[in-house]
């Protein structure tokens, strides 16, 4: 019985042309090796499982080939090469930095390098996972880096760039991977597929790229647990029975709900997908990058940024025939809003729910906007003629009854919760009111005292709740009321006057319609002295700060020391 050896290891990329998705960093290293213009150090930088070690092991193997092709890739047939393949090679030296992160262990480097190649031009220094090496090992390596002997090359591999230092990164030419592409990664398993005879769907690889996001490690060991899984054939519904997958059918059919505004059955898809162990958080992401998928599909310009197959790409534009992109646009605020708060939700389960109820309605908006639009054209209504205003529904009024209006329920209230009684008073078309049932409002009526006090404190207790500051200002600072209706207030310093201010428009608009007169203004006044001994005081910062400096001198010193400033 043979050794199975991983597809990881056993299609690990030997050439700069099998090298996946790293394009323009291969054609740049071997530009470099054609042109002798090789660095003295490298720093390949990117993601875990993206060709970072290989893409080293490659340029260290080529560097030192004599006979190379035209191709600029390695001949396998020199010395060199031969003994690079059965891992004897004294040339390239690899160092693992997580095990080997100590100061001894760079000074044991350090002595190595000074020894010169036996076989090629180049000794090649492969440090993996380098981010991991101390601060001091760091500083150790730092002269060695600088200024390396001629013969010595040094590439460092790492997934966290951040964590190295500056004067570690000016020394090094910086080569950032990218993650691999799903297209890329499903042409790759293709070719493994057939190479090793294992049946396939199109479909099932493209799920193993997705679910390898982007590194092709991961992906080839996906490949191979879904190799033992199918026995050998691999489907779309023994791929994602066998990485608990959730399945693209839940989501078309609940984004056919959402377009019904059918929220029962999307609870009991949600239920089912619980009841197989699936993350309610990953449900909510997976649910937004449907959506998205869907909103690509109304463009050809976005179609290429569809990262799935062929038949699930039909299904996704023949879904986006049927959703408005208003809808999508909508529908993604709302769940990226409810992915956001999801983790500090007390019940998770509740939250999602809400989130498919509201989706639900989002769609049933547009409906009643769409047959409110329609009952106008039934009604034999003009589109063509100025639209009626309130003026004009006035006059219409006075001159035929108005008509109980047919009662229907609303599904947007519903899901809003808004109660039936309120939805009919807020349907239930209001006829005019004539002046004469109003308070007539005129401009010369003069004003008294007492029902400008009853006016001001009925303000103040409606903006109580929303603005309490406002209404303590309002039973503090009473009106006073002299001739040609000016009502003045007289407060203690300039900060009320500007507290005050905010309020003062919406103040006098109340008062003019309660006092039925237009001839009402408003002024400030600031004075020095409370006229009335029991009248409270609103205290600033500075008259706080004076009132306990007096007491305690050593608070003016301090102020001064420390810069402070007072709010």
């Amino acid at each position: 019985m043979e050794n199975f050896i991983v597809s990881a290891r056993k299609y690990r990329p030997a050439t700069f042309k099998s090298v996946v998705g790293q394009a323009s960093i291969t054609t740049t290293l071997k530009n470099a090796i054609q042109r002798k213009q090789l660095a003295q150090a490298y720093l390949f930088c990117g993601p875990r499982g993206v060709g970072k070690t290989t893409c080293a092991r490659i340029f260290a193997k080529t560097i030192n080939c004599q006979n190379l092709t035209p191709e600029l890739e390695a001949c396998d047939v020199c010395e060199s090469c031969k003994s690079f393949n059965t891992n004897r090679s004294y040339n390239i030296h690899e160092l693992d930095a997580a095990s080997n992160n100590s100061v001894e262990d760079i000074r044991k480097l350090i002595e190595q390098v000074r020894i010169p190649p036996q076989i090629g031009k180049y000794s090649v220094y492969i440090i993996d996972e380098v981010h991991m090496l101390s601060q001091s090992a760091f500083n150790a390596f730092l002269k060695t880096l600088e200024e390396p002997p001629a013969h010595a090359i040094f590439i460092m591999a790492t997934t966290e760039k951040h964590k190295i230092l500056p004067t570690i990164l000016s020394r090094c030419q910086i080569f950032d991977f990218n993650r691999i592409r799903v297209e890329d990664t499903v042409n790759y398993l293709e070719y493994i597929a057939k190479s090793e005879g294992v049946d396939y769907e199109v479909e099932a690889l493209n799920i193993i790229a997705q679910k390898a996001d982007g590194a092709m490690r991961d992906a080839l060991s996906i490949f191979d647990q879904v190799v033992s899984f199918s026995e050998n054939h691999i489907t779309y519904q023994k791929v994602i029975e066998n990485l608990n997958v959730l399945d693209y059918q839940y989501y078309f059919r609940l984004t056919d709900n959402f377009l019904k505004g059918d929220y029962a059955d999307s609870l009991q898809i949600f239920d089912e997908l619980l009841s197989k162990g699936f993350d309610a958080q990953q449900f909510i992401t997976g649910l937004s990058m449907h959506l998205r998928n869907i909103l690509v599909c109304h463009d050809p310009k976005t179609i290429p940024l569809l990262e799935v197959g062929a038949a699930i790409a039909q299904k996704y534009k023949e879904m986006a025939l049927a959703c408005p992109p208003s809808f999508l646009i909508e529908a993604l605020q709302v769940t990226n809003q409810f992915d956001v708060a999801f983790r500090q939700s007390p019940n998770q389960r509740l939250h999602v729910e809400l989130m498919l109820i509201k989706l639900c309605g989002l769609n049933q908006k547009k409906k009643s906007d769409d047959s409110q639009v329609a009952d106008s054209e039934d009604f034999g209504y003009d589109q063509s003629k100025p639209p009626i205003t309130k003026s004009t529904a006035s006059a219409k009024t006075s001159q035929a009854p108005i008509k109980n209006p047919i009662r229907t329920t609303s599904i947007k209230s519903a899901l809003s919760g808004t109660s039936q009684k309120e939805v009919q008073k807020t349907e239930e078309p209001k006829p005019e009111v004539s002046q004469q049932s109003t308070q007539t409002i005129a401009d010369d009526k003069e004003l008294s005292l007492e029902e400008t006090l009853q006016a001001w404190n009925y303000f103040a207790e409606q903006i109580q709740k929303d603005k309490p500051a406002h209404y303590s200002l309002m039973q503090v600072y009473k009106p006073i009321l002299k001739e040609k209706n000016t009502i003045v207030i007289r407060f203690e310093g300039q900060i009320q006057v500007e507290l005050f201010s905010e309020i003062k428009k919406d103040l006098l608009t109340h008062l003019k319609k309660s006092l039925g007169t237009l001839n009402v203004e408003i002024s400030e006044e600031v004075v020095e002295s409370i006229e009335d001994a029991g009248k409270p005081r609103l205290y600033t910062p500075d008259d706080k700060f004076r009132f306990m400096a007096e007491r305690n001198p050593a608070l003016l010193r301090l102020k001064q020391q420390l810069n402070l400033d007072l709010d």
